[in-house]
């Protein structure tokens, strides 16, 4: 995605409906994280934590804001010294001639939009990622130490993610391999489920897990957090397609069937096997049916987007339950079993249902060959799996030898509102 600035303005023609839907996508995707995210967090924390969690969110915007005009979307789009069927380094980083967007004019256009709002648009992604990953270590790691290992994180895994997937001709998994990836499945969802998977591994459990019950303090919070996730959601992949056109009506219709399919999978399943059905496991299946149809907005139709959501439903349902009690790892709320499994799932099964036999567009070819894709999509996530898992590893290890990881046990029991920000969430 090249950088086009002022230079090329005139050759560009900027569509003011295209502008206006990315400007609206842009505030949408903000939105959930704040209030979105850190309100469904906040809620599945228990109330002496409460805080600490909207805390942790909220300083990752600022942050990741930063480094986004600093150098992060440098690195992520940058696509100097790429070329097509050519693999070197610009394949994998991209280069640093937009460090501090010093040579951005309201005058830049990317597409039909201005570059302005394409790189903000593509911060709110950037900020969300991290903060995603504070639900599986939630109410035990440091604040100090969560900000550098998302300041590292960003910057060694999320970056060069985003650049190899979505950076443009030349890309290793994005254009080389031929990955689909419409709006985040393997930049996001796989990546922040794996790197929350090794943090609350590499931190151990919350005091008193699993044999003590560590319910959430106010579910309502999370229901409305979830509801802004699900609205937000649609600016996430609708506006994926850059432009306010048929693939961006797609994106949205396909993203709500699927969303609707996974909060009812859930839902059933759940009313099955523990004889009634819970508000917090529908608002998790639909968070479960957002996640699997990410990588698939641009390509799948509405019965495929059916099938995925209530497909990947089930299977996350099964790891944030099953799996995770059998191996006994403390996912706080459940950030692998959701963002990481949905993202495994629905990234392969985005090579199942972009197939016209299931009202797919074949990803724009004349004749799909689904088995082709089926194999790239799998090396997109095995690759995405290994690189997130090795490098927050490698952070992890680096800061719990230095910094230090895990509050005391003192400052867990008396919680993190007050011994980490000597505030309450609650003066009752």
């Amino acid at each position: 995605m090249a950088w086009s600035g002022a230079a090329n303005a005139d050759t560009a023609t900027l569509n003011s409906g295209d502008t206006a839907w990315m400007l609206t996508s842009s505030v949408l995707v903000l939105a959930m994280t704040i209030p979105g995210l850190f309100l469904f967090y906040g809620g599945l924390a228990r109330s002496k934590n409460v805080l600490s969690v909207l805390m942790h969110c909220f300083s990752l915007t600022a942050i990741v804001s930063v480094l986004w005009v600093l150098y992060g979307y440098s690195l992520a789009f940058d696509d100097t010294g790429m070329k097509e069927g050519e693999l070197n380094l610009h394949s994998f980083i991209g280069g640093l001639s937009h460090i501090g967007l010093r040579d951005l004019t309201a005058a830049a256009v990317h597409g039909t939009i201005p570059e302005s709002v394409w790189i903000m648009f593509q911060m709110t992604f950037a900020i969300i990622t991290p903060s995603l990953i504070v639900g599986a270590f939630a109410e035990r790691m440091k604040f100090s130490a969560m900000l550098w290992f998302s300041v590292l994180w960003v910057t060694l895994v999320y970056f060069p993610v985003a650049h190899m997937v979505w950076g443009g001709s030349g890309a290793f998994m994005g254009s080389d391999w031929g990955v689909i990836d419409f709006a985040g499945g393997t930049v996001v969802h796989i990546n922040s489920g794996i790197a929350g998977l090794v943090a609350c591994i590499m931190l151990g459990r919350r005091k008193g897990y699993p044999t003590q019950h560590l319910a959430p303090h106010n579910l309502t919070y999370s229901v409305i957090g979830g509801s802004l996730l699900w609205l937000g959601w649609f600016g996430f992949n609708a506006g994926s397609a850059a432009a306010a056109d048929g693939n961006a009506g797609m994106a949205m219709l396909v993203t709500q069937v699927a969303t609707a399919a996974a909060a009812l999978a859930w839902m059933f399943l759940e009313w099955f096997r523990a004889g009634k059905p819970s508000v917090l496991g529908a608002v998790t299946g639909a968070v479960a049916g957002l996640v699997a149809v990410t990588p698939a907005a641009g390509t799948c139709g509405p019965l495929g987007a059916l099938l995925l959501g209530a497909i990947t439903s089930v299977v996350c349902f099964f790891t944030s339950t099953t799996v995770k009690h059998f191996f006994g790892y403390d996912d706080a709320f459940d950030v692998f079993g959701v963002h990481g499994t949905g993202g495994i799932v629905g990234s392969i099964l985005t090579a199942v249902f972009a197939a016209p036999l299931f009202g797919g567009n074949g990803n724009g070819a004349v004749d799909y060959a689904m088995g082709v894709q089926l194999w790239a999509q799998v090396k997109g996530v095995i690759f995405t799996v290994l690189y997130s898992g090795i490098i927050s590893y490698i952070i992890l290890r680096v800061l719990k030898s230095t910094l230090g990881l895990r509050v005391s046990e003192e400052t867990e029991a008396t919680g993190l509102d007050l011994a980490e920000h000597s505030e309450r969430g609650y003066n009752l």
